[in-house]
């Protein structure tokens, strides 16, 4: 399993709006072959910050993922909200 936690950092008031966008990534997303969970949450104390949580079957699940046509669209225009982000990529050892 491979677990993905995608982390955004959000111009003030920009978050709503990629919460808009995001609504029919995970839509899509979740119909995806491989896909065990995709799930977006916001910071209790930040608003600004909302994070990414994915679980794959596997690597070339999540491979195929990021060439599908609603990510190749719409990830690029939620990044015009954010001022930065880290994306860390997780396999299971236990």
């Amino acid at each position: 399993m491979i677990k993905v936690v995608a982390k955004g950092y959000f111009y003030e008031g920009k978050a709503e709006e990629a919460i808009k966008l995001y609504e029919e990534l995970v839509e899509k997303t979740r119909k995806e072959d491989g896909c065990i969970s995709y799930s977006l949450f916001r910071d209790i104390e930040d608003d600004s910050i909302l994070t990414m949580i994915e679980e794959w079957e596997s690597k070339d699940a999540l491979d195929k993922h990021k060439k599908t046509e609603h990510f190749t669209r719409l990830v690029p225009i939620i990044g015009e909200f954010r001022k930065s982000s880290e994306v860390n990529v997780y396999q299971q050892v236990i």
